[in-house]
C-alpha cells in the first residue's frame, strides 16, 4: 500500500508529463507560427522605379547588382539608384530574398564601401508613402514597397 506522500509523488509525476507535453506542445505551435509569420511569407514585395529608368522588368542579377552598389546604370545605360527602407518586415524580406543577407550584414557591407571610398550609403527612409514619394521625384531611384500600396508616379517593376 502507497503512503499518502508516494501518492502526492506519482501525482505530481503525472502531472508534470502532462504539463510538459503541453509545453512541448505550445512551443511547437509556437514556432511553427513563428515560421509562417516570418518576413519571407508576412511581406510581399513590390520593386518600384521612376519612370526614368525606362525598364519595366530587370533580372534578380541586375536588381542584387543595384542594391549592393555593383551597378550603377542598366543595360539601357540609365543611371539607377538605390532606395531602402529603413526596417520592418518589407526591409527584412527585400534583404533576405533579393539579396541574400541579413539588416545588418546589409549595413556592415554599406559601411565598408563607404570607408573604402567606392560608394556612399544609399538613401533609407522610413515608410512605404515615403519610399514612393522619392522615388517618384529622383530620376534612376530604384525600391521597394510592400505590395497593395499605392504607386503613385512610380512604375512597378516585374523582377524575373
Amino acid at each position: 500500500m502507497k503512503t499518502p506522500k508516494q501518492i502526492r509523488s506519482n501525482e505530481a509525476k503525472e502531472g508534470c508529463d502532462v504539463c510538459c507535453v503541453g509545453l512541448v506542445g505550445r512551443l511547437f505551435l509556437v514556432l511553427a507560427c513563428l515560421t509562417f509569420l516570418s518576413p519571407a511569407f508576412a511581406a510581399e514585395i513590390q520593386i518600384i522605379a521612376n519612370p526614368s529608368v525606362g525598364v519595366s522588368s530587370l533580372s534578380a542579377e541586375d536588381l542584387k547588382g543595384v542594391f549592393l552598389a555593383t551597378k550603377t546604370s542598366l543595360k539601357n545605360g540609365r543611371h539607377v539608384e538605390p532606395v531602402l527602407e529603413k526596417e520592418g518586415p518589407v526591409h527584412e524580406a527585400f534583404v533576405k530574398e533579393y539579396l541574400g543577407k541579413t539588416d545588418a550584414s546589409l549595413q556592415a557591407y554599406y559601411r565598408s564601401l563607404v570607408f573604402t571610398g567606392r560608394a556612399s550609403m544609399p538613401r533609407s527612409l522610413n515608410r512605404d508613402s515615403e519610399v514612393v514619394a522619392y522615388v517618384a521625384k529622383t530620376k534612376g531611384a530604384v525600391g521597394y514597397i510592400a505590395a497593395g500600396c499605392k504607386t503613385n508616379g512610380v512604375k512597378v517593376l516585374q523582377v524575373e
